[in-house]
């Protein structure tokens, strides 16, 4: 890079002096352990995230509060920090396609399960959760949550109670992936819900989920309490913590300073520039490589952006510095060749092999009537931080630097986290997204739904799903119908094969990083393995 590490990074994330006082109230925030301590975690999220059921915050909401303080059907194994995870029962113990009608899908609901209020978890209240996503006529409806889980099961029409024990899913076509989709709806308390005066805004202040902790105080931009649930159905996930807290730190250097201080236990995130200092003063930084990617999601055909240009797209690729990125995040990355890193039995083998290549990206955009005494200009939606999002201001600046280089001029829409999300579930022609031709966006990509189809399926067009750039390609319209056509998992790798390196190959995305997941960690804190996901299990988890 010909800039220094030391001038990307910026003065916005050097180690700044403590605040006098942080945004919680401190007393809480050092209060006493108990039995198995407290963890108090600095988010990277602005905000605590709803704690209604289908959360906000992106994917640092469902990982914090969505799996803590609920459950869903479905559920990730997370015991495993070597292999990756795999789906498995949870408030289902099984599921299945009917042989006769492949849409439609049968959840045994698991027996003996209690909301935290005491109200009884069956098929019945699986019912009025679908219903709270899906029926804008349902007393019960809230187009918070909506937003927020319908793009997740994008072909489910209806869910009914059959019995207390069985939940019928139909859907409007065909899909052999729906258990992944399910995996992130999770389940609020009805009687809870009539018991506050059936209000999602009262339901904030007394929530009631199935999950092992139980929500014990909640203000938005200070800090979410949660006590564990003793009575928590799997013993496998019931806490070893007597508290967990999760504090919203959107600024790095502010997450790294409280940590140093011991007014948390636990950070996400932490800047690159201070992990040394951190494992010297006897910090753990902990990582692993997962599914997840790190990009700008490129609007393909709206009239005036410049990404319609194949050639514009692979020219950017090929600008791009990933070593030099990696190296000013202090190894936090791996440098994206692709949506999937190339160990993903899915990688394939792409003819466009993406690398640092500024002479061939300026080849490409000369033949394209663009160069530095002719550029072109685009403008760019990116976060000052967010779930999962690393540290977006130095590496897109970074980024910044690299496309100037070649002929391409961004400007850069900075947004919070929660609004840039509401943009890229609304789509690229949606006045949320302001007119930005390009959105950077990190994702989980764990299974064929999130690492492909719902970023490049025509039929998931923004807003019923987040093909955020409105992409249309007959090759990848026939790859998604595929792959939720196919129940053999053979087939489907065959799939997801061939629709990767067509994306590669068109270079529909700017590939950038996939994020290993770094978090900084006290001494105090034991027992924490992290899995190859997003997700993670804090059951294992106590404070010495």
């Amino acid at each position: 890079m010909g800039t220094s590490r030391r001038a990307l990074l910026g003065a916005g994330l050097a180690v700044a002096a403590l605040p006098a006082a942080l945004p919680w109230d401190m007393a809480m925030a050092q209060a006493p352990a108990g039995k198995g301590g407290t963890l108090r975690i600095g988010m990277t999220a602005a905000a605590v995230p709803l704690p209604n059921g289908q959360t906000d915050q992106g994917g640092e909401g469902q990982r914090f509060m969505a799996y803590t303080v609920f459950d869903s059907l479905v559920f990730w194994d997370l015991s495993r920090s070597d292999a990756p995870s795999r789906l498995m029962p949870n408030l289902a113990t099984e599921w299945k396609a009917d042989p006769a009608d492949s849409r439609r899908w049968l959840f045994t609901i698991r027996e003996g399960v209690r909301f935290h209020d005491g109200s009884v978890f069956d098929a019945h209240a699986a019912q009025w959760n679908f219903e709270k996503l899906l029926d804008s006529s349902a007393p019960h409806f809230d187009p918070r949550q909506a937003a927020q889980g319908r793009s997740r099961i994008p072909s489910v029409a209806k869910a009914t109670a059959l019995d207390a024990r069985t939940l019928e899913i139909r859907t409007t076509e065909v899909d052999a992936l729906l258990p992944y989709g399910i995996a992130w709806i999770v389940m609020s308390s009805p009687a809870q819900w009539e018991k506050v005066g059936r209000s999602w805004d009262a339901f904030l202040s007394s929530p009631s989920g199935t999950g092992p902790f139980r929500m014990a105080e909640y203000s938005q931009r200070e800090r979410g309490v949660m006590v564990a649930n003793p009575d928590y159905w799997n013993p496998a996930r019931r806490p070893r913590l007597e508290r967990l807290v999760l504090l919203p730190l959107p600024e790095s250097n502010t997450r790294v300073a409280a940590l140093r201080a011991g007014q948390v236990d636990w950070i996400e995130a932490p800047a690159p520039d201070v992990t040394a200092s951190l494992r010297a003063a006897r910090f753990s930084i902990v990582t692993n490589e997962y599914p997840h990617n790190w990009v700008w999601h490129l609007d393909l055909t709206s009239p005036g952006s410049i990404w319609r240009d194949v050639r514009v797209r692979r020219a950017a690729n090929l600008a791009v510095d990933r070593d030099g990125i990696a190296g000013m995040m202090d190894g936090q990355m791996l440098p994206g060749v692709g949506l999937l890193t190339p160990s993903s039995p899915w990688f394939g083998n792409p003819s466009f092999r993406i690398r640092h290549d500024p002479a061939e990206a300026r080849k490409l955009l000369a033949e394209a009537g663009i160069g530095p005494r002719s550029p072109v200009r685009t403008k760019v939606m990116i976060p000052g931080s967010g779930s999962g999002m690393m540290q977006p201001l130095p590496m897109n600046e970074a980024i910044q630097e690299n496309l100037r280089e070649v002929g391409i001029v961004v400007e850069f829409e900075v947004m919070e986290w929660n609004a840039l999300v509401n943009a890229w579930r609304a789509g690229s022609r949606d006045p949320l997204s302001r007119g930005v031709h390009a959105l950077n966006y990190s994702y989980f990509s764990q299974d064929p739904f999130t690492a492909l189809i719902r970023h490049v399926d025509s039929a998931l067009v923004a807003p019923r799903g987040t093909n955020w750039g409105h992409t249309k390609d007959a090759e990848l319209d026939a790859v998604c119908k595929g792959l939720r056509e196919t129940f053999e998992p053979s087939a489907q790798d065959v799939l997801m094969t061939r629709g990767h390196q067509r994306i590669v190959d068109e270079a529909m995305f700017l590939f950038v990083a996939h994020d290993l997941n770094a978090r900084a960690m006290s001494p105090r804190v034991r027992g924490f393995v992290q899995a190859r996901n997003w997700f993670q299990d804090f059951g294992t988890v106590s404070v010495a």
